[in-house]
C-alpha cells in the first residue's frame, strides 16, 4: 500500500471549492428517477444522460470525482470515449460504487446489512485498471422503535472496515458511508444519539482493520431531525449539531468529511453544509457527495431530449455552482436566486 499516493487522492477529491458527484444510481434506482421524468430506462438513455454531465466541463469544474455504478465505469459515450475518460479529461477523478444494496439483517428485525463483501478483493484490482481511484460503500441505519439493535451498528461498522482495508490493498481510497437515514420521526437528538454511535463504532473497526485514515473519506449524514418530525431544526442548529457531533467523533486523520445529502432538498443540503464551513472550527476539509441533490434539476431540464441536453448541462452547472460555494462557506440564498 502506497499511503501517500492514496493520501494525494483523498486529498484531492475534498479540494477546496470542489465535491463528489454521485451517480452511482443502480438499474433499479434509476427507473424509479426516469418514470418520474418520462424517460425510458435503457442502457443508451442512462448513457446519453450521464454523458451529458460528464461533459459539462464548467459544471465538472467543481466535481473533484464521480462514483459510478458497475454499468457505467464500463461504457463508452455516444462517439466511442470511455466515459472514465470524459471525467478524467475534465479533471475530475473517476470512482466506483462497490457495495451490492441491502438485505435483512438475521436476528435484527427491522435492520438491514449491506452485501457485497464476497469476491470484492477480485474486483478492485479491474476497476483500478479501468481508472477508478476510489470506491463507495454505503452501509444504512434506520431509526425506529428498537432499532437500530446493536448487531446491526457493529456488523455494518465492521463491513465497512473489511471494505475500507481491502480498497487500500488495491490502492483504492475507500468512502466510508455509515447513513443514518431521516425517514422516521425522531428529533435531532435522537439524530444526535445514533450518529454518535455509528461514528463511534465505525472508527473503533477501521482501528482494527489497520485502515490507514489518512488515505479514505467519509461520507456521513448530516445530524437532522427525522423527515416525519414534527420538530424540524433550524439550518444552524443542523450545522452546529453535526460539527458537535463529528468533533467527538472523528479523527483529525481523516482528510475530509464529504457528506450525504440524505433526501434533503436541493437548497437544505447546500445551506447546511455552507452554514457548517462558515463557522468552521473543525480539522477536516468538508464537501458534498451529492447524488439527488445535485442530480435532480438536471434531469427534469434534460427529460430525455437531445435538444434540452444544454439545460440539463446549465441546470447541473448552477446545482454544481452553488454546491462548490458551500464548501467554501460563501453561499446565500441570494446567490441561489440570482444564477438561478
Amino acid at each position: 500500500m502506497n499511503l501517500d499516493a492514496l493520501n494525494k487522492v483523498a486529498e484531492a477529491m475534498v479540494a477546496p471549492g470542489r465535491g463528489i458527484l454521485a451517480a452511482d444510481e443502480s438499474t433499479s434506482t434509476i427507473k424509479k428517477r426516469f418514470d418520474a421524468i418520462g424517460v425510458e430506462n435503457t442502457e443508451e438513455n442512462r448513457r446519453d444522460y450521464r454523458e451529458f454531465m460528464f461533459r459539462a466541463k464548467d459544471a465538472m469544474a467543481a466535481i473533484s470525482g464521480v462514483i459510478l455504478y458497475d454499468e457505467t465505469i464500463w461504457q463508452n459515450a455516444a462517439d466511442g470515449t470511455p466515459l472514465v475518460k470524459l471525467i478524467e479529461q475534465a479533471g475530475s477523478i473517476p470512482g466506483i460504487k462497490v457495495d451490492e444494496g441491502t438485505e435483512p439483517l438475521h436476528g435484527s428485525p427491522g435492520d438491514v446489512i449491506t452485501k457485497g463483501l464476497d469476491g470484492l478483493s477480485k474486483r478492485l484490482p479491474k476497476y483500478y485498471e479501468q481508472g477508478a481511484r476510489f470506491a463507495k460503500w454505503r452501509a444504512v441505519i434506520d431509526i425506529g422503535a428498537g432499532i437500530p439493535s446493536h448487531n446491526a451498528v457493529h456488523a455494518n461498522a465492521h463491513a465497512l472496515a473489511r471494505y475500507a482495508a481491502l480498497c487500500q490493498q488495491s490502492q483504492i481510497v475507500p468512502i466510508v458511508e455509515p447513513e443514518v437515514l431521516m425517514d422516521g420521526d425522531h428529533d435531532i437528538a435522537r439524530c444526535y444519539e445514533v450518529t454518535t454511535w455509528v461514528l463511534k463504532e465505525t472508527f473503533q473497526e477501521l482501528y482494527y482493520a489497520n485502515v490507514a485514515l489518512e488515505g479514505m473519506v467519509l461520507k456521513p449524514n448530516m445530524v437532522i431531525a427525522g423527515k416525519k418530525s414534527p420538530k424540524q431544526a433550524s439550518v444552524d442548529e443542523v450545522a452546529r449539531e453535526t460539527i458537535r457531533c463529528l468533533k467527538n467523533c472523528v479523527p483529525s486523520a481523516v482528510p475530509g468529511i464529504a457528506y450525504l445529502s440524505g433526501g434533503q432538498s436541493d437548497e437544505d443540503a447546500t445551506a447546511h453544509l455552507s452554514r457548517m464551513n462558515e463557522i468552521g472550527g473543525f480539522p477536516w476539509k468538508m464537501t458534498f457527495s451529492y447524488g439527488r441533490a445535485l442530480q435532480a434539476a438536471p434531469q427534469k431540464a434534460w427529460s430525455g431530449k437531445k435538444d434540452n441536453v444544454p439545460a440539463g448541462q446549465a441546470a447541473f452547472l448552477h446545482r454544481a455552482k452553488m454546491n462548490g460555494l458551500a464548501s467554501l462557506g460563501k453561499w446565500t440564498p441570494e446567490l441561489e436566486k440570482k444564477a438561478a
